[in-house]
């Protein structure tokens, strides 16, 4: 049984005290969805946990009772902003636009991963924290099914691909409706994968990625970052509903 997550890590910060976290950054399609929450350490729900060890429905579950007993706040990057400043600045500036969107100033902010946005709040950085630190698996679990009813929305509007079931990942389904429909606007544009379809029409030969029910990958950081550059802020404060 995998070790659940507790709160020992965040005792020496100050509360209100934010964990952050984000879901989407290895698709092939879809945006890139952040979340924030500050848990109320005197009421939350048992069993939170990182998104990816848990099952549908116990995540499905966990959600809900987090939307009503915690602060919380959802940012997405779009995947035109994906392509116009690459996937590492995109997820940061989801997890910036989750934090604003809490509507309370946290005063410390625990982030998972290796880096922090480039923003002026007290924050950390947790190189795994969402199987550490019970707000950032509490975030992990909100940005995880919020995209993951985004992609069974857009799988409605863009049949074929699966990413109803795949959420966007490179499934051998996913590839299958690339081969045979051809790219959406969904399709993000600078990875190679989708690229090499829009230039040359035909999938290259590429290693067919098997995923779980709670799958989750690590975030995909370039060899060398751009420089961020401005965009116009869009925070969705509350997700989309489940198709």
């Amino acid at each position: 049984m995998a070790r659940r997550c507790t709160f020992k890590l965040e005792l020496e910060f100050p509360q209100p005290l934010a964990g952050v976290d984000e879901a989407g950054c290895a698709p092939l399609a879809g945006p890139v969805v952040a979340a924030a929450i500050i848990l109320d350490r005197d009421k939350f729900p048992r069993g939170i946990d990182d998104s990816k060890n848990l099952p549908i429905k116990k995540r499905e579950a966990l959600y809900a009772k987090l939307v009503k007993c915690a602060a919380w706040g959802v940012g997405l990057a779009t995947v035109e902003e994906i392509d116009r400043i690459n996937i590492y600045w995109a997820r940061m500036l989801a997890m910036s636009r989750a934090v604003e969107a809490l509507g309370v100033e946290p005063a410390w902010v625990l982030v998972d991963g290796n880096a922090c946005p480039r923003w002026q709040r007290p924050s950390k950085a947790v190189v795994e924290g969402d199987s550490k630190c019970r707000s950032i698996a509490a975030a992990s679990i909100i940005a995880k099914v919020t995209r993951d009813r985004m992609m069974a929305d857009y799988a409605v509007q863009y049949p074929g691909y699966g990413w109803e079931t795949n959420r966007g990942y490179g499934t051998p389904q996913h590839h299958a409706g690339l081969r045979d429909l051809g790219l959406t606007p969904l399709h993000r544009r600078s990875f190679a994968p989708v690229r090499a379809i829009e230039q040359w029409g035909a999938p290259p030969d590429l290693e067919i990625i098997e995923i779980s029910n709670g799958e989750s990958f690590a975030p995909h950081t370039p060899a060398i970052e751009s420089p961020p550059r401005e965009v116009t802020q869009y925070v969705v404060v509350e997700p989309r509903s489940a198709a």
